[in-house]
């Protein structure tokens, strides 16, 4: 007869591994990084097994860009490269030394000293490989391990990073590849809104948004969580949930599967502020997407007038631009004035009422669409950049405001949990500003 194993010979349950990635605003000064220490010693001490992804300090990597062109009007990419990742080493090294002066044992490891392997696109590097046995034998040895977001190492032994927000990215991969199936990342903001509350002050959190749907929010403007990230958490099977640093607030889940009836439900609005628009001369437009993709930039919209062909490349620094169309190209014309307001729905492609009505609200209110681009969960409109907020307010009213006036604003709260060391509290109300 086979009798139950004694408690004290099971073996014991393996405890859970965590990946938290802390933005910029998160570790912005000494302050904030010891309570990003704290935070990490408390789950350590209930038995967790804590990795760390961690963005540079606040403004620190727009300052070390600043420098840079100051030196050069076109600084080299692979010197820029390895001057831009130096902010999430000191972030690393600094919360390191807190979680030492708190009584436990930390490491920060970079992404040489991990092997996290790159292609060799300098600003804009693609992940290749993210090997965990260096940061697992930290973790059996008891220690807190801290990652330098934002950066690998080309298969030349260079120093690469991956594009701004790209610590989301390295969070994720490092989440996945640990074969974790969540990975929290912390930020200045409650979570994710159904517009920017700082534009639309009726705009409401989201308890929950699929893969695709952030993906299109974020590939509007909404600086939350970068695009890369989204694709990869899509591809991997990582939940991200998505958190305040500073308060309990439950947050967004980004999710796998989100079942829904087919709908006209409008998830969210995005917008960018500025959208560039540039003129290259006598040139074909297969051309323009060669020179784009040699750098690691897409096109975001393109069209020919007359002998210039004209396009956006959302999320990509002018500067880049300019670079990549240079004398030999005749050069490129910048126009600065436009911004866009996204409005975003899952198979928005098949449900051309919601374009009508969007283009109809806007040429009520006197707002002039110069362009129009349509992907599978998103349509975009080119509008004057200092209509862009107005647009936005719109928008929200037209597709997400109270179907029947109201004279309080329709505002869902979120409820506030007891804080837990996994599921406790990652940039403006939309997205940080920095990495």
């Amino acid at each position: 007869m086979e009798h139950a194993m004694p408690d004290l010979l099971r073996p014991p349950t393996p405890p859970a591994t965590v990946v938290w990635k802390f933005g910029g605003t998160s570790v912005a000064d000494h302050e904030r990084l010891r309570a990003v220490a704290e935070r990490m010693v408390a789950a350590h001490h209930d038995g967790l097994r804590v990795v760390a992804v961690l963005s540079a300090m606040g403004r620190s990597t727009d300052e070390l860009c600043a420098r840079a062109y100051t030196m050069s009007s076109q600084p080299s990419l692979r010197e820029l490269d390895a001057l831009l990742s130096v902010g999430e080493a000191i972030s690393c090294a600094l919360a390191a030394m807190a979680i030492h002066e708190l009584g436990c044992r930390a490491v920060s490891l970079n992404a040489a000293q991990i092997g996290i392997v790159t292609d060799g696109a300098h600003s804009n590097a693609r992940l290749r490989h993210v090997p965990t046995h260096r940061i697992t034998a930290e973790l059996d040895d008891g220690a807190i391990v801290l990652v330098t977001g934002f950066q690998g190492v080309s298969e030349t032994g260079d120093v690469t990073t991956l594009g701004r927000g790209g610590s989301d990215a390295s969070a994720v991969a490092v989440a996945a590849a640990l074969g974790l199936d969540r990975c929290d990342i912390y930020t200045d903001v409650p979570g994710v809104f159904t517009a920017d509350p700082r534009l639309v002050p009726d705009a409401r959190p989201l308890e929950s948004v699929g893969h695709e749907e952030m993906l299109e929010l974020a590939e509007g403007g909404a600086g939350v969580l970068q695009p890369r990230a989204v694709e990869l958490a899509a591809a991997q099977g990582v939940d991200v949930h998505l958190r305040s640093s500073f308060t309990h607030e439950s947050g967004t889940w980004i999710r796998r599967e989100l079942p829904r009836l087919e709908s006209l439900d409008v998830v969210g609005l995005a917008h960018r502020h500025q959208e560039r628009l540039y003129a290259v001369p006598d040139v074909s437009p297969s051309h323009v997407a060669s020179v784009l993709a040699a750098r690691g930039a897409s096109v975001g919209a393109l069209v020919r007038q007359g002998s210039e062909v004209r396009f956006t490349a959302p999320g990509t620094d002018p500067a880049e631009i300019d670079a990549a169309f240079g004398a030999a190209d005749g050069g490129v014309r910048v126009h600065d004035d436009l911004g866009t307001v996204s409005v975003v729905s899952t198979g928005i492609a098949r449900k051309p009422e919601i374009t009508c009505r969007a283009l109809r609200a806007l040429e009520g209110a006197g707002i002039e669409a110069f362009l129009l681009t349509v992907t599978p969960g998103r349509v975009s409109v080119h509008v004057d950049a200092a209509r862009v907020p107005h647009a936005v307010r719109l928008l929200h009213d037209t597709f997400l405001g109270p179907a029947v006036p109201a004279p309080v604003a329709d505002v869902v709260p979120i409820p506030v949990p007891a804080l837990d060391p996994v599921d406790a509290d990652g940039a403006h109300p939309r997205g940080e500003s920095v990495r």
